[in-house]
């Protein structure tokens, strides 16, 4: 990995250019020197810097760690059905970018892609960047969002967002409230729980998934099962499989499932979907319960989907009990008064969005994302890696990114070989006409 040298801006074409270091950039990065066509790979802080910066200090994944495959470098350490924690997933990140000894430019920013004739040209923090294909590898999460009336709460009142949460002793003494029930708000909200804070947590439609089931963690029932190659064209509504929120879970303390109902019993405040803010309390929807059960409901279909293939394959695995709700929450919603809860933080954990507004180059569907055929765009020479569900489910994860690179970098080669083809026979045309 090579810092960036201030002042060095060279206008040289590159074959191929990738904008971002994560897993999806490093892994197009090494199918493409696998295939002697090693790219230029810009990323705009150190590689990891996502996994480090933008994670608390407690994360981990919440898939085993055999799942970490990237492409020529699987997962090699001694707890290949544990979780790898945020500190260890960037060092398999930055080792595997050393032996590899992918060509990474860090500290180079690009504010700017347009379209130049044949190729691309790229704006960067060191001057301008001319290519004749370009991968971008920057992810889908850009932008945190937050409740349209987010700004009516009191400046006295600490909010973050969840990229930013890192610990319980970051935040004043006193109540937090986690608005979001997916991976990120159930895992903060765990957190603060765990540290003795009072914690409110506004609970959206997000599905729950168990942990282990059967004798075996679920992911590896579902990899059995086909269910993460599984491409996005076979699922009945694609548009509907990319906008769904993630199952929570965890792999903390060796990977358990997160049952919201448990935690309610041990102190933890539920509410509905966030409905009103304002200065003096917050409102909830009266649904709760209804987006409990939703959530119940998903976790009993996974069981019931990996008791059918136990039969079907006529597989010998321990029986388990049909799962029985703990909790139910009382009808009817109290607002969060400010000025008797005690109230200190909001963490924000309501999702992200993409910004992709310098790009320059007309792919996209109106709606801000790119329209493409797994990262393959319309336009000559520009590809996406790493989105959620570019192909399939493993697309934004360390366990299906490498068929994506290698899928990319495929069409980058040939589409070299085209061009150099196309260049020949220009030169014997001219030749045979002198």
């Amino acid at each position: 990995m090579t810092p960036a040298s201030p002042g060095s801006s060279p206008l040289r074409r590159h074959p191929v250019v990738i904008i971002g270091g994560g897993q999806a950039g490093l892994a197009v990065a090494h199918c493409l020197k696998q295939r002697g066509l090693p790219p230029l790979v810009l990323e705009q802080h150190r590689v990891g810097h996502a996994w480090q910066q933008q994670r608390w200090d407690s994360f981990c994944l919440v898939t085993p760690n055999w799942q970490c495959r990237l492409p020529d470098f699987p997962y090699d350490g001694d707890d290949p059905e544990g979780f790898m924690a945020r500190d260890q997933i960037v060092d398999y990140l930055q080792r595997f970018a050393r032996q590899a000894a992918l060509p990474v430019r860090e500290g180079v920013r690009v504010s700017r892609l347009r379209g130049d004739g044949d190729g691309y040209r790229l704006q960067t923090s060191e001057g301008e960047i001319v290519a004749d294909q370009v991968v971008i590898a920057t992810g889908g999460y850009h932008r945190p969002r937050r409740h349209a009336q987010a700004e009516r709460l009191p400046t006295t009142l600490l909010q973050l967002d969840a990229r930013d949460y890192r610990h319980p002793n970051q935040l004043p003494e006193g109540a937090v409230l986690v608005v979001g029930s997916g991976q990120s708000g159930c895992q903060i909200a765990e957190d603060l729980h765990l540290a003795s804070r009072q914690v409110h947590l506004s609970v959206g439609s997000a599905p729950r998934s168990p942990r282990r089931y059967r004798g075996k963690d679920v992911v590896d029932w579902l990899d059995r099962m086909g269910y993460y190659a599984m491409p996005i064209e076979a699922h009945a509504d694609p548009t509907a499989v990319r906008s769904k929120t993630n199952h929570y879970l965890t792999g903390r303390d060796g990977g358990r499932e997160i049952d919201l109902r448990r935690r309610a019993l041990e102190g933890m405040e539920l509410h509905g979907r966030l409905q009103e803010l304002g200065r003096d309390r917050i409102r909830f929807a009266d649904d709760l319960g209804a987006s409990l059960d939703q959530a119940d409901a998903v976790y009993c279909r996974i069981r019931s989907s990996i008791d059918a293939y136990i039969l079907s394959q006529q597989l010998d695995a321990p029986e388990e009990a049909p799962y029985t709700p703990c909790w139910q929450p009382t009808p009817g919603q109290q607002p969060v008064e400010l000025a008797t809860d005690d109230l200190a933080a909001v963490i924000w954990c309501t999702g992200y969005r993409s910004d992709f507004r310098w790009v320059e180059v007309p792919v996209f569907d109106g709606s801000g994302q790119p329209a493409h055929e797994r990262g393959v765009t319309h336009a000559p020479g520009l590809y996406f890696i790493g989105l959620p569900w570019l192909h399939t489910w493993g697309s934004g994860r360390f366990c299906g990114v490498a068929e994506d690179a290698h899928h990319i970098a495929t069409a980058i080669d040939h589409r070299l070989q085209r061009r150099d083809s196309h260049q020949e026979r220009l030169e014997c045309t001219a030749l045979l006409g002198s």
